[in-house]
Order: C-alpha cells, then sequence, then structure tokens
C-alpha cells in the first residue's frame, strides 16, 4: 500500500517561511507526478504546484508563483514545498499527492493525482 506522509506544518507570521515535506513509501510508477495541494477554511481544495520526477520540471498555481518551490528528493523518496513571503491567505490544510507522470504538464497535474497524504496544517497569522 502506497502512503504519503506529510511534516514540517506549523505557525508562522506573515512574511516568514516555512518549509512541508512528504515521503512516499515506494513508487508506482518509473516516474511520477508529486504535488502539493491545499484546502483553505471553508473553501475547495486548489492545486499548489507539482514536480515532474524525471525531468525536475515544475508547475505552481499562480498565486504561489515567485514565492513557493517545489522540489524532490528521488534517492530519499522526498518531496519538498519551501514556502515563503507567507501571507494569512496561505493558511490552509496542505496535502501531498501523487500520480503517474503522463499528467505532469500544463494544468492537467491538479486533476491526475491517485495518492493522498493526510495533510498538515498551516496558519499564517498577520
Amino acid at each position: 500500500q502506497v502512503q504519503l506522509v506529510e511534516s514540517g506544518g506549523g505557525s508562522v507570521q506573515a512574511g516568514g517561511s516555512m518549509t512541508l515535506s512528504c515521503t512516499i513509501s515506494k513508487y508506482i510508477y518509473s516516474a511520477h507526478c508529486m504535488g502539493w495541494f491545499r484546502q483553505p477554511p471553508g473553501k475547495e481544495r486548489e492545486g499548489v504546484a507539482a514536480v515532474q520526477t524525471s525531468t525536475g520540471a515544475t508547475f505552481y498555481a499562480d498565486s504561489v508563483k515567485g514565492r513557493f518551490t517545489i522540489s524532490h528528493d528521488n534517492a530519499e523518496n522526498t518531496v519538498y514545498l519551501q514556502m515563503s513571503s507567507l501571507k494569512p491567505e496561505d493558511t490552509a490544510m496542505y496535502f501531498c499527492a501523487a500520480g503517474s507522470e503522463a499528467y505532469c504538464f500544463g494544468s492537467n497535474w491538479r486533476y491526475g493525482m491517485e495518492y493522498w497524504g493526510q495533510g498538515t496544517l498551516v496558519t499564517i497569522s498577520s
């Protein structure tokens, strides 16, 4: 069974930084699309960023471009989300997800994820 385990959430003041980590228990495909999604309180889940593990190509939501960086370490089966210049509107439950790399292009990365973590809460205070 594939498991994704997130870590690194917590509370920080606006303008601060935080890094989330997600480790996948095993790879299902030869290459993956791994991403981060978030669900703010009372709102729908939205895609934040994704990375194509074979090429390192990255994709971002417009709301986080220039502030967030997604990266991955294949040797450690881990994907990271470095967040800076955090805003109160970044407050959300953040979820790690993984799927086939076939979906890792354009905006398709938002729709092709098959496996999900339990989530980690990020709270940004003003």
